[in-house]
């Protein structure tokens, strides 16, 4: 089989909801991520309380149950933790290469840029690391000190980390016959450890696991509670398995669902497209006002750190419509025309999600110098925007040209 056939294969064994949607939130998370970038007024993080992180993990969390669970099934379960322990290590060092990308970069812009209101390292809060990078180099190796812009890897490790925990729960004494006693597990610890979601109910219990996020003697912690998070993880494994049934195209559920999203919009803490909405009706300040005792009075169900009730349910509401919309296997996505060609290079940008994910962080802030330093012009963003979004389909497709092994030698017949 030529690698031509061979990736033909795997293209038709390969879930096209999952890449599109996976490659559409890598095209967010850029717009996200970029400084002074008005674009992210608009990102669907402003319309509900999931964004495009949800989507991120879970869709990691299906493709990881296609990429890992096979060699569980087929080598065993030391041989698949050694599998998923030797992903761990690659996200390690793609870890580390990113943040000293990003330090070095915008170092060096600010050399080449040199003017005291310019200080580009410490938007990302990492002048106490330049300043005394003996107390934060180790703890920066050991995952002790993890700057927020830079927790998304880390996160993800962890998770990884509790793959073959989850697996073997799922094999308890029958290979296959125990996936709800995995699935309670991700949700019992969710449970037990988001602490602000059981503040709400005044449930007197033992909360608050999450790890260190700076040197000793100071107390942040991980912005992205792993043990929280790997709930939404897990849900896109499961359900790539099988271990969560289809749910089933209703139209009550339908309408459900857009209910949850539609009222979740003035709700979210985040909605600007709200605020402004309100803010341009003063006859409607009354029920912005409760509103907003609403959203106070239920923070905790709302935390991003700590994986929300709320935003779980959002993100679930929001998948399942587009689930419905883009039809079973994916028959709804334009496929021939010019939607057909997007939809297609969206694909591939899912399909290289690390390699575009590892580029876009650093290529975020570098994009948001460009922003400012040119006035912030609406022109501007727009055309750094584009560019971004070209850069990601470039490395897209360049790591799959290198994943195609271009270079092998074919055996003579």
């Amino acid at each position: 089989m030529t690698p031509a056939e061979a990736a033909a294969l795997r293209e038709a064994k390969r879930d096209p909801r999952l890449d599109f949607f996976r490659g559409l939130g890598m095209f967010i998370i850029l717009i996200a991520h970029t400084p002074w970038n008005t674009w992210n007024n608009w990102i669907p993080a402003r319309f509900g309380y999931s964004d495009a992180t949800e989507i991120f993990v879970f869709c990691s969390g299906a493709a990881s149950a296609i990429a890992f669970y096979k060699v569980f099934e087929a080598r065993g379960w030391w041989i698949g933790t050694a599998r998923v322990a030797f992903r761990i290590w690659q996200l390690y060092w793609c870890h580390i290469a990113v943040f000293f990308a990003t330090l070095v970069t915008l170092m060096m812009v600010m050399r080449w840029l040199p003017d005291p209101a310019r200080d580009y390292v410490t938007t990302l809060n990492l002048t106490r690391f330049v300043n005394d990078p003996e107390a934060f180099l180790p703890p920066l190796f050991w995952l002790g000190y993890v700057p927020n812009y830079f927790d998304i890897l880390v996160m993800y490790m962890v998770i990884l980390a509790l793959m073959p925990v989850v697996v073997w729960l799922s094999t308890f004494r029958e290979p296959g016959a125990r996936p709800w006693l995995a699935i309670g597990f991700c949700v019992a610890l969710w449970a037990l450890v988001s602490q602000p979601w059981l503040a709400v109910l005044d449930v007197p219990i033992f909360t608050g696991l999450n790890l260190p996020a700076e040197p000793v003697g100071r107390d942040r912690t991980w912005f992205f509670n792993p043990f929280c998070w790997q709930l939404i993880f897990f849900t896109g494994f499961a359900f790539a398995l099988g271990w969560i049934p289809t749910p089933p195209v209703r139209w009550w559920l339908i309408l459900i669902c857009l209910a949850v999203v539609l009222v979740s919009i003035p709700l979210d803490p985040d909605g600007v497209p709200a605020r402004r909405f309100f803010a341009a009706r003063p006859e409607l300040a009354p029920l912005w006002e409760r509103i907003g005792a609403f959203k106070a009075s239920v923070g905790p169900l709302q935390s991003k750190s700590f994986f929300g009730l709320f935003r779980y349910i959002h993100f679930l509401a929001l998948a399942y419509l587009v689930w419905v919309a883009a039809g079973d296997n994916g028959k709804r996505l334009p496929r021939t025309g010019l939607l057909g060609g997007l939809v297609t290079v969206i694909r591939r940008v899912g399909q290289q999600a690390l390699a575009v994910f590892i580029f876009s962080l650093v290529a975020a802030r570098l994009l948001g110098v460009v922003i400012y330093e040119s006035g912030r012009e609406v022109w501007v963003i727009a055309l750094v925007n584009f560019t971004g979004f070209a850069l990601l389909v470039a490395v897209a497709y360049t790591a799959r040209w290198f994943k195609s092994n271009p270079w092998k030698v074919q055996a003579r017949t």
